[in-house]
């Protein structure tokens, strides 16, 4: 079983390249709708060592689009459901479920630095630059993100840019202008996972506080992001998905080259 499990991606990449994924310490910050995927494609690739960050409780309404979220498992903390589902996948990968969200109050008890790789699946905008500021001041680790996710149904139009170099995605274009605004950027390059496509929502507004995975910057909202209620917006499992699958695929291609 040991030596079946990877055979398939070992034929692929190689054997040097297969000790550098087991080798490798990866940290998510989210596993929700992108997060969740990214996790899940990182352990199947023989990724040795991954920390899940994430407070958040599985709902039914992440059914739709998230990979710990079943029936049966609506709420428990997403990276504990995450954590045994990766076990269950490759039993000696060392899976470290942290019950934390990233803010401002929290960041002090994350080591970036004993990392090889970041991956950036935060929804909240105050977070997720505050993470992106942090990561990218660190020396070793490269960070990869993903831009909004919410609102996408052309699959193909999913891409991969620099961050500056991001066009058309509401929250990209929230998060420059919250660096602007605030004097304090990026101290590196970054690559992200971004669509410009913006499908509109077309039911009705579910009565409800913001969910994981629906804040979201969108041309109406990007005035009231750090509001409480603020829009939901709707959201599909197989563009999620592939923005999480892109992201695991920045990390394993880095690894392999």
């Amino acid at each position: 079983m040991t030596t079946e499990r990877f055979n398939r991606v070992e034929l692929l990449v190689g054997s040097e390249a297969m000790s550098r994924l087991a080798s490798t310490r990866v940290i998510i910050f989210g596993v929700g709708g992108v997060g969740s995927w990214a996790a899940e494609s990182l352990v199947r690739s023989g990724i040795g060592h991954l920390a899940l960050v994430d407070f958040d409780r599985v709902e039914a309404s992440n059914i739709n689009r998230q990979l710990p979220a079943t029936t049966s498992t609506v709420g428990h903390i997403k990276a504990d459901v995450m954590a045994d589902r990766l076990l269950d996948i490759n039993p000696d990968c060392e899976i470290v479920p942290i019950r934390e969200f990233y803010t401002e109050s929290t960041a002090g008890k994350f080591d970036l630095e004993q990392y090889d790789y970041i991956i950036d699946a935060i929804d909240s905008l105050r977070d997720k630059a505050l993470l992106i500021i942090n990561a990218t001041r660190c020396r070793h680790p490269k960070l990869f993100s993903s831009m909004g996710a919410a609102l996408k149904m052309d699959a193909t139009a999913i891409d991969i840019a620099e961050f500056w170099k991001v066009q058309g995605c509401p929250l990209a274009a929230a998060l420059r202008r919250k660096f602007k605004h605030s004097g304090v950027y990026p101290s590196k390059k970054f690559k992200c996972v971004y669509s410009p496509e913006i499908y509109r929502n077309r039911g009705p507004q579910p009565a409800s506080d913001l969910t994981d995975g629906q804040h979201e910057a969108t041309p109406d909202n990007l005035d009231t992001m750090t509001v409480k209620k603020a829009q939901i917006n709707g959201t599909m499992a197989h563009t999620t998905a592939i923005f999480g699958f892109m992201l695991a695929g920045l990390v394993v291609s880095d690894i392999c080259r």
